[in-house]
Order: structure tokens, then C-alpha cells, then sequence
């Protein structure tokens, strides 16, 4: 049984730029030993067909731990394979017409305020405020700052997640400016112990009250 989005907090990454040869599903496994409560498959370098079957495996190890897998801006393979959530960008809902299907719950990143204002009208069950700090994950981002933080603790009242650059060394100031759940890719997908780091962001996690 998953948990309510609003009682999430660490919410991971199998992401196939960082693989380097390893093994999604033991990725994800490993993720959910260690406390993950949201993982998201983002495979920017692999044909649909290569995530749905991806996504197969590693939702029955999502499944089997009470946890949500989001699938990366595939509405259809989401539905195909029956993961929970997919996740988009604000220029796939607004721009590119990629739209959820009825009833298929999703995610949508922001990036300063009035996007997540803008968001929010179209009911998503999560929004993203970010990048935070510099990420290599999205090289040519701008960073948003801890303004924006400080800004979605203050305004934004469905669940959010900081994401972009939050590694164990940042994490005490994001907290600081508010957040309460966090996304972490490269700081967990680049430790030598992918379980040990997902059991150290939840530890220091759980001195942030969920909002």
C-alpha cells in the first residue's frame, strides 16, 4: 500500500545517464531498501519500447515495497504498464499537447512562480520547484535559487519537491528555507552505497515536518 503523496518525502531517481552498467531493477531495489519513497524512471537516451519494458520490471519492484514509480514524460507507457504517476514538463501540458490521460494522476516541474501558479490549474498531484542549485542533470537550467524554495514553503500548498543539486552538504539550508521533500539524483545515484545515501537523506529528512 503507497503512502499519500502529501506523507512523501525522498523522492529518487533510476535514471539512465548514471547507470554505468548497472542493473535498473537492482538500482530501484536498492533505492527502496533505502527508504526511497518515490522513484522515477527518467531514460532521456532509450527508444519507448526500451522504457516500457524498463518500467515493467522495475514497477513490480516498486509495487512489491508500497512504493510510487513515475514514469518521465510518457503518458501512454505510464497507462501501458500501470505505473501510478507520469511526470512532465510545463512545456509538455502548455506547449506540446502531451497531456495525461483521464483520470492518470502527474507531476509537473516549475521553475519560478508564476509556473507554478501556472501549474497548479491543471490540478497536478505534485509540482517540482527547481533546479535549486546547478545540477549536471540539466546543465543548461539556471538555478532557481533558495528564493523560489522559500517562495513554494510560503504560497504553494499541494505536495512539492525541491530538486536540482540538493546533495547531503546543501541539504540542511534547503530544509532551512522550507522544503520538506526532496528529489535527489546524482548525490544518490553516484555513492558507492545508493542505499546507505537514500538512509542518510531520510535521516536528516525527518527532522523537516511534512507541510
Amino acid at each position: 500500500m503507497m503512502k499519500p503523496l502529501g506523507a512523501c518525502s525522498l523522492y529518487t531517481f533510476v535514471d539512465t545517464a548514471y547507470l554505468r552498467g548497472r542493473d535498473p531493477v537492482t538500482i530501484a531495489t536498492e533505492l527502496c531498501e533505502g527508504g526511497s519513497d518515490i522513484i522515477q524512471l527518467r531514460a532521456k537516451d532509450l527508444a519507448p519500447k526500451e522504457i516500457a519494458t524498463i518500467g515493467a520490471r522495475i514497477l513490480k519492484v516498486t509495487q512489491q515495497a508500497g512504493i510510487w514509480l513515475v514514469i518521465n514524460d510518457h503518458p501512454q507507457i505510464a497507462r501501458d504498464i500501470g505505473a501510478p504517476l507520469v511526470h512532465l514538463g510545463q512545456e509538455d501540458i502548455f506547449e506540446a499537447a502531451v497531456s495525461p490521460a483521464p483520470g492518470q494522476a502527474f507531476g509537473l516541474s516549475s521553475h519560478a512562480p508564476e509556473q507554478a501558479v501556472r501549474a497548479i490549474t491543471a490540478s497536478p498531484a505534485y509540482i517540482a520547484i527547481g533546479p535549486v542549485y546547478a545540477t549536471p542533470t540539466k546543465a543548461s537550467a539556471k538555478p532557481v535559487t533558495l528564493e523560489y524554495v522559500r517562495w513554494a514553503a510560503a504560497n504553494v500548498c499541494i505536495p512539492w519537491f525541491a530538486i536540482g543539486g540538493i546533495n547531503l552538504q546543501n541539504l540542511d539550508d534547503v530544509l532551512t528555507a522550507g522544503a520538506t521533500r526532496i528529489c535527489v539524483v546524482s548525490a544518490i545515484l553516484n555513492s558507492p552505497d545508493i542505499r546507505r545515501a537514500c538512509q542518510e537523506f531520510k535521516r536528516r529528512l525527518s527532522s523537516a515536518p511534512l507541510q
